[in-house]
Parts: C-alpha cells; sequence; structure tokens
C-alpha cells in the first residue's frame, strides 16, 4: 500500500510542468549559433544591431558598450510566428510589424500593450566571436 501512495506520489509531481513560461506563443527551438564579428563590421559599433540567421525568425544581436551583447529572438512572443511577426529594429526598440507592440532592445520588455518580453538568447563573446545558445 506505501508503495502503491508513493508511485502515485512520485507520478503526480513528474507530471507537473512549469506554466510561467513568459513566451508561451513561441515554441521552444535550440539555438547554437556563432557569430564572427569579421563579416558583421555593423556589431563592432556599439547601440548597433543586426538580425542574423537561427532561432525562429531570426536572432537579432545588439551590441550593448563596445563589448557586452544582447541577443533576441526576432519572433514577436505574444503572437503566434507567422509571415508578419519578425520584428524590427528602430533605435533601441524591437518593433512587431503585426500590431506595433514595442519591446526593449535593453531588456526585453514590452513598452505596450502586451504582457510577454521578448524572448532572450545567451551570449558568449571570445576574442571576435559570439557564441549564442538558449538559455
Amino acid at each position: 500500500m506505501k508503495k502503491s501512495i508513493l508511485f502515485i506520489l512520485f507520478l503526480s509531481f513528474i507530471s507537473c510542468s512549469d506554466d510561467n513560461d513568459p513566451s508561451t506563443f513561441l515554441p521552444y527551438v535550440p539555438v547554437n549559433e556563432t557569430i564572427h564579428l569579421n563579416l558583421h563590421g555593423n556589431l563592432y559599433i556599439a547601440g548597433n544591431s543586426e538580425t542574423v540567421q537561427g532561432g525562429i525568425s531570426g536572432i537579432i544581436v545588439y551590441n550593448f558598450n563596445g563589448n557586452d551583447f544582447l541577443a533576441w529572438e526576432a519572433a514577436c512572443p505574444h503572437i503566434t510566428p507567422s509571415q508578419c511577426s519578425k520584428m524590427n529594429v528602430e533605435g533601441v526598440l524591437m518593433v512587431c510589424p503585426c500590431d506595433s507592440s514595442r519591446f526593449s532592445i535593453l531588456d526585453g520588455s514590452p513598452q505596450d500593450g502586451t504582457p510577454y518580453p521578448a524572448r532572450q538568447y545567451r551570449v558568449v563573446k571570445n576574442g571576435d566571436v559570439l557564441y549564442i545558445t538558449s538559455y
């Protein structure tokens, strides 16, 4: 009897899932990209960004201060991926062309409307190479 109860408890714990994923509209896509800065000269300058291949709709790479980089999923986080859901960069904002929702390129936070932040990727810089991976 004890084994049955323990087994049921075990099953109930492993069947739990995390419903707090803020990007519920975006499917999980493993990201493991290598960016050579010498091929993306625009990224050498602080404050510049470039969209590169990878992720769902591309990856927005932003040079924060000349040495630190941020990377964001280009797909709008609050809309199921479609032809219009690839964000554009306007200054320090990422803008969804479907509905003009805006997200900060500095921290991914929504600036209006949606409660969903942009999906961030991890960036490790080694010399002139950026390694971008999913968390």
